[in-house]
């Protein structure tokens, strides 16, 4: 299988740069995972597609102002953007220039108040670096850091929260979740109402999400790691869904990656914290997950793999081919899909 089975065309003016006006109004692509039938309509409609008995399950990390801006001794300015907590105020970044932060240099942030040491080079260029502080350092973050776009994205955010799903809580991620950007309270109110067991996984997204495959076949692709945990009363009440003959939909690729990490091979789900770095593409067999809210993704990207095993290739690569001559909009900002089986 090669990585350029999964590419497409995509025009660059349908790349979304900003945020619908309400977050519901992005348009929704619905896709018979079986059959390749295609509906256009637009995310308010999304409780037509589901069930009573159903239990949608959403990734409720928040986004962390990760980008960081400093300097070292010399003066020379530094980027550093935190990808991964080692746990005793060490992180794994990215920082720019790389080839000036070796290990032993020093970066100050702010007013000093925040420093950071280089204590090692990763084998993928990436620097490990302990930060010195006073206080809480989320609450440092939130004066000192920015928000961590993605590099597609050229346009300024003027609101940071649009790029924070509506039921973000759990602090962590270098990149949002985005599949669940469109929900709104009210929309969620509605779901609940209808008979729909709303639940919650974390996953923290690492800005590997973003990263290119390279290796020409697909099976030689690393998966980048990400922290994620399934509380008890998730697990139960996917146990409790599946008993009963409900479906579970997973919003995003990061939800749906976090249930099929937990999921044993009879589907039984258990509670508990780990890293995963599961890579699902075509000829993977879903052990959890029936269905799936997503968005557009990058071209040849683990992502585009990922939906390509729960509907198949072909299927998505024409879903794809409409939603450009729809006029979709692609990416983090961008429009919706979702994919199930919608014909018995």
């Amino acid at each position: 299988m090669k990585t350029s089975d999964f590419t497409y065309d995509l025009p660059e003016e349908l790349i979304a740069q900003t945020p619908s006006e309400r977050r519901d109004a992005s348009r929704l692509l619905v896709l018979d995972k079986n059959t390749g039938a295609m509906e256009h309509r637009h995310f308010y409609d999304l409780p037509d597609y589901l069930c009573p008995g159903d239990c949608l399950v959403l990734n409720d990390s928040r986004v962390i102002p990760a980008r960081l801006f400093g300097v070292r001794p010399t003066g020379g300015a530094v980027e550093v953007v935190l990808l991964k907590e080692l746990g005793d105020d060490r992180w794994e970044c990215l920082s720019r220039p790389g080839k000036k932060m070796r290990p032993g240099t020093e970066v100050r942030f702010g007013d000093g108040e925040l420093t950071g040491v280089v204590e090692e080079v990763t084998e993928g260029g990436n620097r490990i670096i302990r930060f010195r502080y006073e206080g809480i350092f989320l609450e440092l973050l939130d004066r000192l850091g920015n928000m961590p776009l993605p590099p597609y994205i050229k346009t300024q955010l003027t609101d940071p929260e649009r790029y924070q799903t509506v039921y973000a809580r759990e602090p962590g991620s270098a990149a949002a979740p985005t599949a669940g950007l469109h929900f709104t309270p009210e929309l969620l109110d509605r779901i609940r109402a209808m008979g729909v067991d709303v639940r919650f996984v974390t996953l923290h997204v690492g800005l590997g999400t973003f990263r290119p495959v390279k290796s020409e076949n697909v099976e030689e692709h690393e998966m980048h790691s990400e922290y994620c945990t399934v509380p008890e009363d998730t697990a139960e009440a996917i146990r409790r869904t599946r008993a009963a003959g409900g479906r579970i939909i997973a919003v995003g690729t990061t939800s749906c990656r976090t249930l099929e990490s937990f999921a044993e091979t009879d589907g039984k789900i258990e509670a508990g914290s780990r890293w995963t770095n599961i890579f699902i593409y075509p000829g993977y067999t879903f052990k959890c997950v029936d269905a799936l809210v997503t968005n557009f993704h990058l071209p040849g990207s683990t992502l585009v793999m990922l939906v390509s095993a729960l509907a198949g290739r072909e299927s998505i690569l024409n879903a794809y081919k409409t939603a450009v001559e729809e006029r979709y909009r692609f990416f983090s900002f961008g429009d919706a899909m979702f994919i199930a089986e919608l014909t018995p």
